[in-house]
Parts: C-alpha cells; sequence; structure tokens
C-alpha cells in the first residue's frame, strides 16, 4: 500500500469555532444470520470472501460458482446449529445494542449528536450501508472502530480492506477533505477492557470456593499458523492480553490458553481447545472457567462450539465444574472503555478519507503486515506479495472445502457469526 502523506487535523487543537462538529463512529463486525433464511446466504458471502477461500488466480473464476456449492452444501446443517441457538445469531442485536450505548455514553461526555454505525463483513447491515448512513447524517469524522479486540489480518484487516475497496470506488465522495477519519487497530491491551474482562472472570470464579483447585482456560479464536509467520500480530496480542488479565486475577488460579475453531488439514495455532479439554481432565481438573477471548459478544462459537460441544467433550474428561465467562456484550465497564477510546481517538490526529489510506494511521505493526500482505486499495492480496506460508495454507483450506463436499463436516465455525 502507497503512503499518502496528508496534513493531519486535530480536533482538540483546533479554535473552537473550527470544531468538526458531526462525528460519527462506525463499529466492524463480523455479522451472522438472524434466522434460518438468512443462513445460506451469509455462508455465501462467507465463501466468496478471498480471505476465506483464496484461490491462484488462475482459479480465481471459480470463487464465486465454489461458493454457491458451499453455501447450499453447508446450509441444512449450519441451519440445524443455528437452531439449537435459538434459531439465529445474536451478534447484529448485540453489536447494534453496543452502539446504542457508545452513543449514550458519548453524548453524556458532550460530544452532541454523535452517531455510531454498525458495518458487518458478511451479512446485514453491510458496511457499504453503513457509509450510505454517514453520508446521509453528513458525517465529517469518523472513527473507524473494528470490534476485535487482537488485530488480525483476517478479521479487522479483512473489515478494512473493505471501507479501502469503497473509498477506491467512491473516491469522488470519500477522497475529499471534507470526511476526516482515524482508525482503531486493536485494544486488547486497554485497562479498561482488560478489567472488565477480570470482573466477569472472577465473577464466575467466585462460584467455587476457594479453597478448591481452580482453573481457568481462555480459548482464543485460532488462525492458521502461517499467517502468524507471515507477520500476523494476532498471536502476540492475545498472548499479552491473556498476561494482563491473568495479573487481575487471584494468585491461587491456574491459567491455560488454547485455540479453537481450526479448520482443514493445514496448521493451525496450539494447543487446541479440544486437546487442551482433553489435557486438562487427564491432569484432574475438576474446576473450570472458560472464558472466550477474540469476541466481544456471544455468537454461535461462545453459544454452541464452547456451550455445547466443548462442555460435552471437558465433561466426558472428567471436568465436572464447568462454567462459562460471558462475553462482554453491553458490560457498562466495557461500553465505557470504548467511548473513552473514541475520545482519545478524536484527540489523535485526523487523515482525509482516501482510497489509499485507511490503514496510514494504524500501528506501525499493522501496517507493517498489511504491507508484506500487500493489501492493495483496490486489489485485495496480490499473488506477488502471498508468502509460500500463505499460499499453502489457503491451499490447505481451499482441499478442505472440497473435501467437505464429500465428507459434510462443517466450518461453520471457521470465523464466527
Amino acid at each position: 500500500m502507497k503512503t499518502v502523506v496528508e496534513e493531519p487535523v486535530n480536533l482538540k487543537n483546533q479554535p473552537a469555532s473550527q470544531k468538526i462538529p458531526k462525528i460519527g463512529v462506525i463499529l466492524l463486525n463480523l455479522g451472522g444470520p438472524e434466522n434460518q433464511d438468512d443462513v445460506e446466504g451469509f455462508l455465501y458471502n462467507l465463501f466468496a470472501d478471498p480471505d476465506i477461500i483464496r484461490l491462484p488466480k488462475f482459479l480465481s473464476g471459480l470463487q464465486k460458482p465454489l461458493a454457491t456449492v458451499l453455501s447450499k452444501r453447508r446450509a441444512p446443517q449450519s441451519r440445524e446449529a443455528y437452531e439449537s441457538i435459538g434459531g439465529g445469531s445474536p451478534i447484529v442485536r448485540y453489536t447494534k445494542a453496543q452502539a446504542s450505548a457508545l452513543a449514550s455514553e458519548l453524548e453524556q461526555r458532550g460530544y452532541e449528536g454523535v452517531k455510531c454505525y454498525v458495518a458487518m463483513r458478511y451479512w446485514y447491515p453491510f458496511t457499504e450501508q453503513a457509509l450510505d448512513e454517514v453520508l446521509a447524517d453528513d458525517i465529517n469524522a469518523l472513527v473507524v472502530l473494528p470490534l476485535y479486540p487482537h488485530f488480525s489480518i483476517s478479521t479487522s484487516g479483512s473489515s478494512l480492506r473493505v471501507l479501502q475497496e469503497i473509498f477506491a470506488k467512491q473516491a469522488n465522495v470519500w477522497g475529499t477533505d471534507q470526511i476526516l477519519h482515524t482508525v482503531v487497530p486493536s485494544f486488547y491491551d486497554r485497562p479498561g477492557y482488560v478489567n472488565s474482562q477480570a470482573e466477569l472472570i472472577n465473577h464466575e470464579l467466585d462460584q467455587y470456593d476457594n479453597d478448591l483447585d481452580r482453573h481457568v482456560l481462555f480459548s482464543a479464536h485460532g488462525v492458521p499458523q502461517s499467517y502468524i509467520a507471515a507477520g500476523d500480530p494476532y498471536q502476540n496480542h492475545i498472548q499479552q492480553c491473556v498476561k494482563l488479565i491473568s495479573e487481575a486475577l487471584d494468585p491461587s488460579v491456574t491459567v491455560h490458553l488454547s485455540y479453537q475453531s481450526r479448520v482443514g488439514p493445514v496448521e493451525w495455532l496450539r494447543p487446541y481447545t479440544d486437546t487442551m479439554l482433553q489435557d486438562l481432565g487427564a491432569a484432574g481438573v475438576k474446576n473450570l472457567v472458560v472464558v472466550p477471548i477474540s469476541f466481544v459478544s456471544e455468537h454461535i462459537e461462545t453459544l454452541e462450539e464452547i456451550d455445547m460441544e466443548y462442555r460435552e467433550l471437558a465433561e466426558s474428561c472428567g471436568i465436572c465444574n464447568w462454567r462459562r465467562c460471558p462475553a462482554l456484550n453491553n458490560n457498562a465497564g466495557f461500553i465505557t472503555d470504548l467511548a473513552s477510546v473514541v475520545e482519545e481517538a478524536l484527540d489523535e490526529p485526523l487523515l482525509s478519507v482516501s482510497s489509499a489510506c485507511i490503514l496510514n494511521n494504524c500501528d506501525m505493526e499493522e501496517v507493517a503486515l498489511d504491507k508484506r500482505l500487500s493489501l492493495e486499495s483496490n486489489l485485495g492480496i496480490t499473488e506477488n506479495a502471498e508468502t509460500l506460508n500463505g499460499r499453502v495454507a489457503m491451499m490447505g483450506l481451499f482441499s478442505t472445502f472440497i473435501v467437505e463436499l464429500v465428507s459434510g463436516k462443517s466450518v461453520l465455525h471457521l470465523f464466527g457469526g
């Protein structure tokens, strides 16, 4: 990505008469089917994303046909999974509630008329809809806030790529100095976020007698190991986050970290959650609190994969006192900290929104990764920029999807929803 040098604007240091009055916050998240009728369309959008199934250039024309076949094939089993948690994913409902609560908190802090928008990656309301609302409301200072605490190219990076592509296609609208923006790339190490997580975990731990041997398992969403080899900071963010939260727990508690939702024959981050549960059971662990650390709201991976699949596995391995820490959802401390995130972002220099600079004012760590994987604003990941490991990983995933047509093994939990 070519770095764009622009004259920044700092709201805090401007004369009051020149301060930008209309502030918006766009919350980026994955999205999910809200009812049974949405499942096939959601799966199609997931499989049609080159970040999920990345084919070599000579096979790129198969992307949409493959997505059509896979979504139709997977829809019946996926509907069953969503039916088991009430018929659909609650992620949109929770994200809208977070947006509403965040807007109220910012209003109380004096940001009159602030608007918060929900932009989902794979289902309604899509990013395009959110940006249309931004334009309709004449927002001219925009904070881009991915609701992924830890940055990964597969989550925050994919959502930010969509913004880039839209800005490139609508350069006559977005490529001006009329709309300024700043990006919050991650917030896993913020004291407010860390304390909110710790309070929820401590509440679960308090349900056990203090003299019992208590264990906490942080279960993070996995990514292929090749992403980390290419420079994705996700694993480092997760490890730092777990360390910070652990320091806020009772020293007598034993902490573990594992990764869930792996797919296919390629190597994903280890240790895997299912293997960890078997090991803990074999070691005689009885009292376990499981913490879904990667997302900030309930979704299929917490309600079905953890609460049903992993709990059944854990109990079969002898872990009889199982508890699951809830996601942050609308936690008051979390919302308060998100408001502080936005407030601090507005104190930083704002850049004009353009087709080439959506990531330019992120941390250098993420920008460097972006350059290594060559996230061109209007082309996506280019063939020349793919690392060998990345290509092997994506081809491994591709082979998995083909095998799934025969085996019927679910890839529902690939990135949540």
